[in-house]
C-alpha cells in the first residue's frame, strides 16, 4: 500500500514502523507544521491515509480524505457527534472510513465479553455495574472512546437504569465512567459488577501503542480493496 500518516505523534510513528515492517510505503505525512499539505491532489496516489490527530481536527482532516474519494483509518476519539456525517461522506463520494475507539484486538474481544456479560446479569438487579478507564496524562478527551464503547455495549444489554454507578456521564449514554490520567499509562479499562457479596471484573491493560498501531495497519490492509463504511466487527 500506499500510505498517508496524518498525526505524527507517538501513534503515528509507530504505525510509520509497521508500515514499514509490512512492506508498504509512506508517502505522505501531514502534522501541525505542514497541515495545508492535506489536499486532494497529495492524497491522489494515496492507498490508505491513517489519522491520529486530537478531538478538535480530526473530523475535518477525515472529511479531506473523503471528499477526494480516499480510504481512511481513523483511531482518533472525542468527535463521534461528526461520525455519522462522515459516513454519510463516505458512501456519497465512493471513499472509505474505517473508524475504530480502540484497534487493539485484545481490547475488541473486551467489548464482546462485555455485551455477553452485560446480558447474563440482566436479571440480577442485586449487582450495580460501573465503569473505570486509565490514560496517559496527555490524553485529550475524557471518558476515553474506547469506555464510551464499553459503555455503550452494556445499555443496550441492560434495561435496569438505577444500576449504573460512577461518577463522571459519558458523552453518549447515560451510564457514567470514572476517568484517571496518569503518568505513561496507554491503557486500562475495567467494568466491574459490584453486589453485596461479590464482584465480576471484566479488565484489559495495554502494555504498550504497539498494540494499538498493529491493530490499525491491519485495519488498513482490510480497507485497502474497499468502499464504504467498516468497523472492527468487520475486520474480526
Amino acid at each position: 500500500m500506499k500510505c498517508a500518516i496524518i498525526g505524527h505523534g507517538k501513534m503515528g510513528r509507530e504505525i510509520e514502523n509497521i508500515l514499514k515492517e509490512r512492506g508498504h510505503s509512506v508517502e505522505l505525512i501531514i502534522d501541525e507544521a505542514n497541515s495545508a499539505e492535506l489536499t486532494a491532489e497529495n492524497l491522489a496516489d494515496i492507498d490508505v491515509a491513517f489519522e491520529f490527530t486530537t478531538p478538535d481536527t480530526a473530523a475535518n482532516n477525515v472529511m479531506t480524505v473523503l471528499a477526494a474519494g480516499g480510504r481512511v483509518v481513523c483511531g482518533t476519539t472525542g468527535w463521534l457527534q461528526r461520525l455519522k456525517e462522515m459516513e454519510l461522506l463516505a458512501e456519497e463520494r465512493g471513499g472509505a472510513l474505517f473508524y475504530a475507539s480502540n484497534f487493539s484486538i485484545g481490547v475488541n474481544m473486551m467489548f464482546r465479553l462485555n455485551r455477553r456479560l452485560a446480558e447474563l446479569m440482566n436479571p440480577h438487579a442485586q449487582y450495580d455495574v460501573r465503569i473505570e478507564e486509565t490514560h496517559h496524562i496527555w490524553k485529550k478527551d475524557a471518558p476515553s472512546g474506547t469506555a464510551i464503547t464499553l459503555a455503550e455495549g452494556i445499555i443496550a444489554e441492560l434495561d435496569r437504569k438505577d444500576r449504573w454507578v460512577n461518577a463522571k456521564p459519558t458523552e453518549s449514554s447515560d451510564l457514567e465512567i470514572e476517568s484517571f490520567r496518569e503518568g505513561m499509562v496507554p491503557g486500562i479499562h475495567t467494568v466491574t459488577y459490584t453486589s453485596e457479596d461479590d464482584f465480576i471484573e471484566l479488565k484489559h491493560s495495554i502494555q504498550n501503542r504497539r498494540a494499538l498501531a498493529m491493530g490499525a495497519v491491519l485495519a488498513g490492509e482490510y480497507l485497502a480493496d474497499k468502499r464504504g463504511v467498516h468497523t472492527m466487527d468487520d475486520l474480526l
